[in-house]
């Protein structure tokens, strides 16, 4: 059996309020005996992924970035970003992205410290940002940017704009590139159903701080863990290995 493991960070692998992955530590030293890849895949970009994969030792694999735009697997390449930016500034619509703010805006708006904010304005291939305009004017925006070749997300108070590709998407081309034949996807989160969906295997981690994640389609292949946050995570895979017979030891 070729594992490989897919994971969101922020109230799965990491706690929402301490950001402590402490707990799920020996369950990654376990996953790296046995030489399993363990995927990041996040709305961060490459630059904030970077801190973690190197917190995690999880640095030799490849991470999915920006919700899925791209993956983090080599020199930055920032061109896909500049024309979302320049079909920006040809549209002209009352649209405020990272990329027009300060630091300090993105940090008021995200509640990241400003160091962290630096690194989420470090952007390759999506812009998120805030429509200002009317409801009744997005429609003609969107259509603007779809003529471009651009599509938009919306992700709680952002609309994030890219050239598409979805983290179920980047799961399958890393699947096939690893030569995985199982799949394990962890999250807390209704952002991460997609992602869930996808995955052979699927552990939702408690979530005290949300809605959750609503039932998907095969509930017989999801593990809903008891514990939230990187404890939560530690005992949702441990679970999983368990039902696939993979014992402590096995190598």
């Amino acid at each position: 059996m070729r594992l490989i493991v897919f994971t969101d960070l922020d109230g799965t692998l990491l706690d929402h309020q301490t950001y402590d992955a402490q707990p799920a530590r020996p369950m990654l030293e376990r996953l790296a005996v046995r030489h399993v890849p363990v995927i990041l895949a996040s709305s961060k970009t490459a630059a904030e992924i970077a801190v973690w994969q190197r917190d995690l030792g999880l640095g030799h694999w490849p991470a999915i970035v920006e919700n899925g735009a791209a993956l983090a697997d080599g020199a930055f390449d920032d061109r896909a970003y500049r024309r979302i930016r320049a079909a920006l500034a040809e549209i002209g619509a009352p649209f405020r992205g990272f990329g027009d703010m300060g630091t300090a805006e993105v940090a008021a708006l995200t509640g990241l410290a400003p160091q962290a904010a630096r690194l989420a304005q470090t952007r390759a291939h999506s812009e998120p940002g805030l429509w200002l305009g009317t409801e009744a004017g997005l429609p003609a925006f969107l259509d603007a940017l779809k003529a471009r070749g651009i599509t938009a997300r919306r992700g709680g108070r952002f609309l994030t704009l890219s050239h598409g590709g979805t983290k179920a998407g980047r799961m399958a081309d890393l699947a096939a590139r690893f030569d995985a034949d199982t799949s394990i996807a962890l999250g807390d989160a209704p952002n991460d159903a997609e992602m869930l969906a996808a995955a052979d295997w699927a552990v939702i981690v408690r979530n005290d701080h949300g809605p959750g994640v609503a039932p998907l389609p095969d509930e017989a292949r999801v593990i809903r863990t008891r514990a939230a946050g990187s404890e939560g995570w530690r005992e949702g895979m441990a679970a999983v290995l368990d039902r696939l017979g993979i014992g402590e030891t096995d190598g």
